[in-house]
């Protein structure tokens, strides 16, 4: 007999829910604890420094240069390497780059890094080179590193790293978007699941965290520096005054 196909919008719902819900009940303590660093930076003239490879670059796009985000929040990414360096585009663009260690060695060497900088780092399995490289070089320079990841899928498969080290072993804060093992929910009914979570908890830990550290610069008197939507009155000009003061710092 065949299996019942329980896939549907409602039923992703059902199960997807419940992990929100649980991300926002056990990981606000660790989302504010990143948030204090965020602030710290933001409040010295650094900047927030988000990266991620496959889908876990739709987290790092999250906190940067939106309505309502932060200014001073950058994103890395392996595209760098041919936009900044000599690398090839079909290169940088093959999903097997997060997997390249000369790749990951040479991303950082596309930015100019202060020391007030901190960092946010977000991988599903937080095993791939591409993440745990970038992650080791930034501890070894003094930074503060933020790590989101998938603790119960990270802890089950070996790293890909030739440490041997997970992305979570390497962060100063991690934040674990409660997702399961292989992230996706529903299962088919000949065997295998679809629909992840990960992009729905990783928007969630983003705004959670743009909110806390807006709150923390508001509970020190400073005034955010806080893109609005250009197609407002006053948009494109508060948005363009911002991104002069961190002109030439900032990617998007």
């Amino acid at each position: 007999m065949a299996k019942e196909n329980n896939i549907s919008a409602e039923s992703f719902w059902q199960q997807a829910w419940p992990i929100m819900q649980r991300v926002m009940e056990t990981q606000m303590e660790a989302i504010r604890q990143a948030a204090q660093l965020f602030a710290e930076s933001i409040e010295q003239d650094g900047l927030v420094r988000s990266y991620g490879t496959g889908h876990s670059r739709v987290f790092a796009m999250e906190l940067v240069d939106r309505a309502g985000g932060l200014v001073p929040v950058t994103r890395m990414d392996m595209e760098d390497l041919a936009v900044r360096g000599k690398w090839a585009l079909d290169v940088v663009k093959d999903p097997v780059i997060e997997r390249n260690l000369e790749a990951s060695q040479q991303l950082l060497s596309c930015y100019k890094i202060d020391p007030q900088d901190v960092f946010v780092i977000a991988s599903q399995s937080g095993v791939n080179v591409a993440t745990v490289e970038v992650a080791q070089r930034v501890k070894s320079w003094g930074h503060k590193l933020v790590v989101v990841t998938a603790l119960e899928q990270s802890k089950r498969v070996p790293s890909r790293h030739p440490s041997g080290k997970k992305l979570y072993e390497l962060g100063d804060i991690v934040i674990d978007n409660c997702g399961p093992f292989g992230d996706a929910l529903l299962e088919l009914p000949g065997g295998g699941k679809v629909c992840s979570v990960s992009s729905l908890t990783g928007s969630l830990i983003a705004q959670a965290l743009t909110a806390e550290t807006i709150k923390i610069l508001l509970e020190h008197g400073k005034r955010p520096p806080v893109l609005i939507s250009d197609n407002i009155p006053g948009g494109i000009e508060n948005n363009q005054e911002l991104r002069d003061k961190y002109a030439g710092r900032i990617h998007i």
